[in-house]
């Protein structure tokens, strides 16, 4: 890697638009807290982010939320729209079997962005959770089995940049997937999990469980579930979801494999 990359002011302006991108609408504590930059930076970052046009103040409170220009950030970009209408019927059948909401995502830089998902079919969820919302790669399940399928080396190139980005919370589990066999433990299980999720719109009210999806030999996303922390153990949800989610992620990869044939 060049000499000085990444450049930390930048790696922070992101975090913190991607924090209040992810909470929709939070403190300045909260954006500093979420997006792991000291307060006073994360300040200056804010009112950046105000001047450009990319963040609104809410006119009766001191919160802050994104704005419709964050939406040109994502022009130009083209989407994974073959991996969604091939998984749609099954993230649905998932849904209507077991009634917890089902999600697809995809990894892009340092998160995991959902692509598509099933919050708005079923009343066991918090919040909807709609396509483009990012959660921290390290931070959640999809992350954590996306990274352990992936080739080492290419693993090994993604945690080197998280490592500069000099997060407290990363740390340890950079330490577990390098040194302690945690990617090996996930890929011979076939799936990871997450309690308390904390990067969603409700921290710490649910846990995930997720498998990898796979287009032609290659990991190229997760397929994951959502339920209450509090509802079930992650014992018993392993028990109860990582069967039916291994199926839909194979009947998902068998139907991609076919469309390439076809092309």
């Amino acid at each position: 890697m060049e000499k000085g990359v990444p450049i930390r002011s930048l790696s922070r302006g992101i975090a913190v638009l991607q924090a209040i991108n992810r909470g929709q609408s939070l403190s300045m504590m909260e954006i500093a807290r979420t997006s792991e930059v000291p307060y006073p930076t994360a300040c200056r970052i804010v009112q950046t982010l105000l001047h450009e046009g990319l963040i609104e103040r809410e006119p009766s409170r001191k919160r802050y939320r994104p704005t419709a220009l964050t939406q040109t950030l994502a022009h130009g970009f083209q989407g994974h729209a073959h991996l969604v209408k091939t998984a749609r019927a099954h993230l649905v059948d998932l849904t209507r079997s077991m009634g917890w909401p089902v999600s697809i995502s995809t990894h892009v830089g340092n998160s995991m962005v959902i692509r598509d998902s099933t919050h708005a079919l079923t009343a066991l969820t918090f919040s909807n959770y709609y396509p483009g919302y990012a959660l921290p790669v390290l931070e959640c399940a999809s992350g954590l089995v996306y990274l352990s399928h992936m080739p080492g080396e290419e693993r090994a190139s993604i945690l080197h940049t998280l490592k500069l980005m000099d997060r407290d919370r990363s740390r340890h589990i950079i330490h577990l997937l390098e040194h302690e066999g945690l990617a090996e433990q996930i890929r011979s299980q076939g799936y990871a999990t997450r309690g308390n999720n904390q990067f969603t719109h409700n921290p710490g009210k649910t846990s995930s469980i997720a498998v990898p999806l796979f287009d032609e030999g290659r990991v190229a996303g997760a397929l994951t579930l959502a339920f209450f922390a509090a509802a079930t153990k992650m014992d018993n949800a392993v028990q109860q979801f990582v069967e039916p989610l291994r199926a839909a992620a194979r009947a998902i990869s068998d139907d991609l494999a076919r469309l390439d044939k076809a092309a």
